[in-house]
């Protein structure tokens, strides 16, 4: 284990009933949301809940797309974007069902830097077709504003973040290591992760927390522990992956990574669960 990082495991959870990737993923380690995806044929409408123990079919979405973003504390939640084509059109989870609720101002796919609640959120950068873009939008509950672009425009970049208040945006295309930290109005370069990556993941806040897996340029099992200021490795996933669904509301002790895809065809439907000692919030790294 790294200096001033305490012990840190990923242990198997229970698997999903399908297997996908680049789907909408949000929620916490005992309230798990994976929507929509790829399983290496075809887009599926599907979303699977996970209880901390088990994954269980519930309410599809109305439409099926791959490449889309979500964020959410669990019971409520968004799905985002989307393709084929780029998509603005957003769906809204309350716990049992999806409606529409207002689209994106850019349509967009090819991104996971977002964050946030059903209440409060953050997507940041993405493909919107022909280009990555450095354009970001604010969720209030209702509506996308926009609002300050990142510094460097990017696509399968991931994000770390609770609130339209702060968070960061992470990696990449192509396997970059550059963080930028978003204060509520505007971004500024922080430290590089230690190993660039794209298409990854993430659990935790804007000041503590872990990202996971990605892509650079065969499927990653690395994972990084932030806290506010410097990233340190920590223990590796299980299995190497990318394109997976993450606890996105989790916590840095307490995470949840599923799905993906391998270095081959198809996907994974594999589910692990991240868990440090608690005392990792007064831990400094050294």
């Amino acid at each position: 284990t790294a200096a001033g990082i305490p012990a840190a495991t990923w242990s198997s959870g229970g698997s999903l009933n399908t297997a996908r990737g680049f789907g909408s993923a949000f929620g916490t380690q005992t309230y798990g949301i994976y929507a929509t995806g790829y399983n290496g044929t075809a887009n599926v409408a599907n979303v699977e809940n996970y209880n901390g123990t088990a994954w269980s079919e519930v309410a599809d979405v109305n439409t099926a797309r791959r490449e889309t973003i979500g964020f959410g504390e669990g019971p409520a939640g968004l799905k985002i974007g989307g393709r084929p084509p780029q998509s603005a059109l957003v769906e809204s989870w309350n716990g049992s069902s999806w409606t529409e609720v207002g689209d994106l101002n850019t349509a967009r796919s090819d991104g996971q830097s977002a964050w946030g609640t059903s209440t409060s959120g953050i997507v940041a950068t993405a493909y919107n077709g022909s280009t990555a873009v450095a354009n970001v939008e604010s969720w209030n509950g209702s509506a996308w504003t926009e609002t300050t672009d990142v510094n460097t425009a990017r696509n399968y970049a991931f994000g770390l973040g609770t609130s339209s208040a702060d968070g960061l945006v992470i990696g990449g295309n192509p396997n970059r290591a550059i963080v930028e930290q978003y204060d509520g109005s505007s971004w500024t370069e922080t430290t590089d992760i230690n190993t660039g990556r794209q298409h990854g993941s993430s659990s935790g806040t804007a000041t503590l927390g872990i990202i996971f897996a990605g892509y650079t340029p065969t499927g990653m099992t690395e994972t990084e522990f932030w806290n506010g200021s410097s990233w340190t490795e920590v223990s590796d996933l299980s299995t190497s992956r990318y394109g997976l669904g993450g606890s996105t509301n989790g916590t840095a002790t307490a995470g949840l990574a599923f799905g993906g895809f391998p270095d081959g065809p198809g996907a994974y439907n594999v589910t692990e669960e991240f868990t440090a000692d608690a005392t990792v919030s007064t831990v400094t790294t050294s």
